[in-house]
C-alpha cells in the first residue's frame, strides 16, 4: 500500500498547489490576455481565486459522495485527468473568461482532499486514522510550498510554463495511480449518491445529526478561519510591520510550509502517542493562541520570522479532530464526512480573507485611532479560544483516545 500512499499524498500536493502556482505570475497574465492597469489585474486575481475556492467549497462534499458509492480509485483517477487538461487549457488561454473557467473546473478537481483523506481512513485501524491524516497534512504542507516557489522559478520561461509544468505533474501521477492505486472501498460499504447529502448543507445537516459531531465540526471550521489569517494578509502586514521585501516574505511562506510538512508528518505521531488525541488539540490551540498574539504584538522582525515555523505546531488539529469524527462516521460515510470538511476549508478560504483583510485595512489606514497592523491576528486568536472553549466544554473525554501507555 505504500506506494499508494505516496500517490494520495502526491494528489493532495498537486491540489494544495493549485492557487499558489498562479500567485507569482497573476499579475502579468491577466494584463497579458485582458489588458488595463495593475489595479483591475487585482480585482480580477481576487475573482479567480474566490472562484476556485467556492468551487472546492460547493464540490468537497460530491466528489466524497461519488467516492462513496463507485471508488475512491475512480474518483481520484478521473480528477487527474480533468486537471491535467485544465491546466493545459489555462497555458493555452487567450482571455479572461477561459481563465475564469479553468479556474471553475481546477477547484472542482482539486476538491479531491475528501477522497484522499476518505481512503486513508479505508487503509486505517480506527486507533490510527487522526496518525495517518497527518500523511494528508504533510502532503499540503508540501504543496504550500512548491506552489508559489514552483510558479515563481518558472515564471522566469514565461506566464505560461508553471501551468504547463502543473499538467506534466498531473498527468504523471495519474499514470502513477493508474498502476499502484487499488481500490479501498469495500463493496459492502458502498453507498447509494444522494443528491440531497452531496452537497455542503445537506452533508452537514446529516452528520450534525450524529452525536457528538456538531461541536467538532465547529471547532475545526473556526479552526481553519483563524488559521487562514497567514495567507490572507502576511504579505501585507509583513510589508507594512517590518518593510519586508518579497523575498523576506517568500523565505518566511517558505518556512512555514516545511513546518507544516514536518509537523504533519512527523510531530502529530508524537503528539498523538504522548498526549492523545485530546491533549493534541488542546496543545494545538495554545500553540496557536500563543503565536498569534505574539506575532500581533512583537515588534521584531526576525523574532516574528522565527515563530512563522512555531505557529505551524498548531497543524497537528486537524487530523486529530478529523480522527475523531472519522470514528462517529459509518465506513460507508467517509467520503460524506471529508467532503463536508474539505468544504469546511474551502469557506474558510472564502471567508477568512474577507475578515482578515477588513480588520488590517481598519487598523492601518490613514487616521486610524489605533494603529496595529497585527490585528487580524489577534483577531485569529479569539477565533481560536472560542474553538479551544467549545472544545474542552462540549467535546466528552469517553469521544477521544487516550496517550499511549
Amino acid at each position: 500500500m505504500r506506494p499508494a500512499v505516496a500517490f494520495v499524498m502526491i494528489t493532495v500536493m498537486i491540489d494544495s498547489m493549485g492557487i499558489g502556482l498562479m500567485i507569482p505570475v497573476m499579475p502579468d497574465l491577466i494584463r497579458e490576455v485582458n489588458g488595463g492597469d495593475l489595479s483591475q489585474a487585482a480585482v480580477w486575481g481576487g475573482l479567480l481565486a474566490t472562484t476556485f475556492a467556492v468551487m472546492q467549497f460547493l464540490f468537497g462534499p460530491v466528489l466524497g459522495g461519488l467516492s462513496d458509492r463507485f471508488g475512491r480509485r475512480p474518483v481520484l483517477l478521473t480528477s487527474l485527468a480533468v486537471m491535467a487538461a485544465d491546466y493545459v487549457v489555462m497555458a493555452l488561454a487567450g482571455s479572461i473568461w477561459l481563465l475564469l473557467l479553468g479556474r471553475v473546473i481546477g477547484g472542482i478537481t482539486a476538491a479531491t482532499h475528501a477522497t484522499a483523506s476518505a481512503f486513508m481512513a479505508d487503509i486505517s485501524a480506527p486507533a490510527e486514522r487522526s496518525k495517518n491524516f497527518g500523511l494528508i497534512g504533510a502532503g499540503f504542507g508540501v504543496g504550500f510550498l512548491l506552489g508559489p516557489t514552483m510558479g515563481g522559478f518558472l515564471a522566469e520561461y514565461g506566464t505560461r510554463a508553471p501551468f504547463w509544468a502543473a499538467a506534466v505533474l498531473a498527468a504523471s501521477n495519474f499514470i502513477l495511480g493508474w498502476f499502484v492505486l487499488k481500490e479501498t472501498l469495500r463493496p459492502e460499504h458502498a453507498r447509494p449518491f444522494e443528491w440531497r447529502r452531496a452537497n455542503p448543507f445537506g452533508a452537514l445537516k446529516q452528520l450534525g445529526n450524529l452525536p457528538g459531531v456538531r461541536p467538532l465540526l465547529f471547532v475545526y471550521f473556526f479552526y481553519s478561519v483563524a488559521f487562514a489569517v497567514y495567507p490572507a494578509v502576511w504579505s501585507f502586514f509583513g510589508q507594512e510591520r517590518f518593510g519586508w521585501q518579497p523575498s523576506v516574505i517568500g523565505l518566511s511562506l517558505a518556512l512555514f510550509g516545511v513546518a507544516m510538512a514536518v509537523v504533519q508528518g512527523g510531530i502529530i505521531r508524537w503528539a498523538l502517542n504522548r498526549l492523545g488525541e485530546r491533549g493534541t488539540v488542546i496543545a494545538g490551540h495554545l500553540f496557536a493562541i500563543g503565536t498569534y498574539i505574539g506575532i500581533a504584538l512583537i515588534p521584531s522582525g526576525l523574532i516574528t520570522l522565527a515563530l512563522t515555523p512555531i505557529a505551524a505546531i498548531a497543524g497537528v488539529i486537524p487530523p486529530a479532530l478529523t480522527g475523531i469524527m472519522s470514528r462517529k462516521v459509518a465506513d460507508n460515510a467517509q467520503g460524506e464526512l471529508q467532503g463536508v470538511l474539505t468544504s469546511a476549508n474551502a469557506l474558510a478560504m472564502i471567508l477568512s480573507p474577507l475578515a482578515m483583510t477588513a480588520t488590517f485595512a481598519q487598523f492601518t489606514r490613514d487616521g486610524t485611532p489605533f494603529y496595529l497592523p497585527g490585528a487580524p491576528f489577534l483577531l485569529a486568536a479569539a477565533l481560536m479560544v472560542l474553538a479551544l472553549g467549545v472544545f474542552l466544554f462540549r467535546v466528552h473525554r469517553s469521544d477521544v483516545t487516550s496517550p499511549a501507555p
